[in-house]
């Protein structure tokens, strides 16, 4: 009996076997073994092994529009740091960026406006005219997030703007008295934190704040729970309290503190939850950690360090092996795998005359964007250099 004729399920379970260069060339015996070989399901358990593959740790293909065998090939890339870098946008007058990503479409602010920029079919470079504008704010933006209907935006004149996706309008929060250094949403759900040394609860329908939380300290960072059963704050640990804190949505108390170890100003700049019981950290103390809340009492697990001693303005992560996160000194990006300690790979995109932090990234499957005090930069992972293909 041929190969080719074996019956699916066992020719499936034989190719479980084979490692990604095997099946690769089986892929190149005949036609019938490429379509077969080509399948996502043949390449899912060799995914699942790759950074930033989209297969999470629970299973869940966050980019099931890409073929797994080309997410693989790419994977390699990011393993060994094989990448193009390009600029995709400058301005003068330096700024405090941020960004999110949505599918083609990645939203930018500068100053007071946030743009939507249509990324072109090479990513090579942004269209030039946003395909939308969203404003309002009299001051900077801080902070914004994205949901499926709207975007959120945080000002340094301590307003929260809630702007529709859909239709041209907005609704304004009362916000706070001074800059909102954070925000996160989830379903209708708002968590804001400022300057002020408050944090606020709010919803989307509402203008006046469900809850104050004072927190006598400057809030740098917080995040909702996936359950939205909780949410956490990471402040600037400039005065004798943890500097990261878990509260309970419902009764707004604190139901654990983390950090006991923390020095004096080590505060936190990001917090990004991977499920509703793995939370990672990063700030000014560079370190970035990994808490396991299931544990108690709730407790760091791992931990990775910045080799040169920079503080760590923002961390990303794929859902399953991969981090990475941008540094305060000469726009250093650095790619994390979470199986080991040391740093895999690192970028770095700005020169030694223009030092600048990375003030937040975003990553695809294939790319990896960074916004800079005065420029926008993307690495291009698809290919790999001639020499090595």
């Amino acid at each position: 009996m041929l190969l080719t004729q074996l019956p699916e399920d066992v020719l499936y379970h034989i190719l479980l076997h084979l490692d990604r260069r095997s099946l690769c060339r089986l892929s190149q015996a005949c036609k019938s073994l490429n379509r077969f070989v080509n399948r996502d399901a043949v390449w899912r358990r060799i995914a699942k092994g790759c950074l930033n593959s989209g297969i999470t740790w629970n299973g869940t293909d966050i980019y099931p529009n890409v073929p797994l065998k080309e997410r693989v090939k790419t994977a390699q890339n990011w393993y060994h740091g094989f990448c193009k870098k390009w600029t995709l946008l400058k301005w003068k007058t330096k700024l405090l960026p941020w960004l999110q990503l949505d599918g083609n479409v990645l939203y930018l602010s500068q100053a007071a406006k946030i743009g939507a920029y249509s990324l072109s079919r090479d990513s090579r470079r942004l269209q030039r005219i946003p395909l939308e504008n969203f404003s309002g704010h009299k001051g900077d933006v801080c902070r914004f997030v994205l949901t499926d209907s709207h975007l959120i935006s945080g000002g340094s004149d301590g307003r929260i703007l809630v702007h529709s996706r859909r239709r041209n309008m907005s609704l304004g929060l009362m916000g706070h008295s001074q800059e909102v250094n954070c925000l996160d949403s989830k379903n209708g759900l708002i968590i804001s934190g400022s300057r002020d040394r408050t944090a606020r609860m709010w919803t989307l329908t509402s203008s006046s704040p469900l809850g104050t939380i004072p927190m006598f300290d400057r809030v740098w960072s917080v995040a909702i729970s996936p359950t939205q059963s909780s949410f956490v704050t990471g402040t600037a640990c400039c005065e004798n309290f943890y500097p990261l804190r878990i509260w309970d949505v419902e009764r707004l108390v604190c139901v654990c503190s983390l950090g006991s170890e923390f020095r004096r100003g080590a505060g936190v700049l990001d917090i990004v939850f991977e499920s509703p019981f793995q939370l990672f950290t990063c700030g000014y103390d560079t370190f970035v950690r990994q808490w396991d809340l299931r544990l108690s009492p709730q407790k760091c697990v791992m931990e990775w360090e910045e080799p040169h001693d920079s503080a760590l303005y923002c961390i990303q992560t794929d859902g399953n092996h991969m981090i990475a996160s941008g540094s305060s000194y000469y726009g250093v990006v650095r790619i994390w795998d979470k199986r080991q300690t040391k740093c895999l790979q690192f970028f770095q995109l700005s020169s030694d005359s223009l030092s600048s932090p990375i003030y937040c990234l975003r990553f695809s499957s294939s790319h990896l964007y960074a916004a800079l005090a005065t420029a926008l930069h993307s690495l291009d992972f698809r290919q790999q250099p001639a020499h090595i293909r």
